[in-house]
């Protein structure tokens, strides 16, 4: 067996953020002042955890702010982000670049949710949510191959990561979340930036697809709510060899949307 983290991370906010526009994949704007700021605190709060490979939309809203998880972390400074398309933002076609009050007047037209409707030329949420299993699948090879089965104690590591992540969400409830909540006795740890849509369309298959063990007491609403600007979110995966390459054994979800870093930036105000 062996296991690793999944951190991840929505990028910064941007003015097309703050404006309520939305921006998909064809509108490649940078971070907003506040967004720079939000990623520098997101980096502060992440700069203990030892990322052994770190993976990035190559959209540049989530490439500024991985630069700058990088810059503030502990043990990253030999580390290199590497651009991931299957990463991207999901595609809004012809309503990218205009206000999301749009995006709902076309779904309401369509007789649709907003949330289901896919507008012309965009991406459909089954679209998307193939991209993130073809990223998955490149993430569990790409881990087998640079960090092999032989890591110490990556046998043992399942249970005890399983173990781990019950007891940190717990104390997490009791005594305030810690960074580092649910990395206990896990060998290998990755960081992937990339989107909102596209987080909360990774969630939704991580948690109802492949059916991945949920922390105690948390409520579906808080799993599947909006990821907020340099939200993170993090799972644990344990995968298992067969003759045609890794297989997922297990996924637990250690928490989501955490945004504790930007309480500092809220109580500056």
């Amino acid at each position: 067996m062996f296991t690793f983290s999944l951190t991840l991370v929505r990028h910064g906010e941007t003015e097309y953020n703050r404006l309520k526009l939305l921006q998909g994949q064809g509108v490649d704007t940078l971070l907003s002042e506040t967004g720079a700021q939000q990623g520098e605190a997101v980096g502060r709060y992440l700069r203990d955890i030892p990322f052994n490979n770190v993976i990035v939309s190559n959209l540049q809203r989530a490439m500024q702010t991985a630069e700058k998880i990088l810059r503030n972390n502990s043990h990253c400074s030999g580390t290199e982000m590497v651009l991931e398309p299957l990463l991207r933002e999901r595609g809004f076609g012809v309503a990218e670049g205009r206000p999301k009050e749009d995006l709902k007047n076309m779904a309401n037209a369509a007789g649709q949710s907003c949330r289901d409707y896919t507008p012309p030329g965009g991406e459909t949420l089954d679209q998307v949510r193939l991209r993130f299993k073809k990223f998955l699948k490149v993430l569990y090879k790409q881990m087998l191959d640079e960090h092999g089965w032989s890591r110490p104690d990556a046998s043992a590591v399942s249970s005890e990561a399983e173990d781990s992540a019950n007891d940190t969400a717990a104390a997490a409830s009791a005594l305030g979340a810690s960074a580092d909540d649910g990395l206990q006795g896990v060998p290998v740890h990755v960081l992937a930036v990339s989107h909102g849509a596209y987080i909360r369309v990774a969630v939704k298959h991580l948690v109802e697809d492949l059916e991945c063990s949920l922390p105690e007491g948390v409520r579906m609403s808080q799993l599947f709510s909006p990821c907020p600007n340099t939200g993170i979110s993090r799972f644990i995966f344990t995968l298992n060899r067969s003759d045609s390459g890794p297989v997922l054994s297990a996924a637990r979800c250690v928490f989501t949307n955490r945004k504790d870093h930007l309480e500092t930036l809220t109580a500056a105000e």
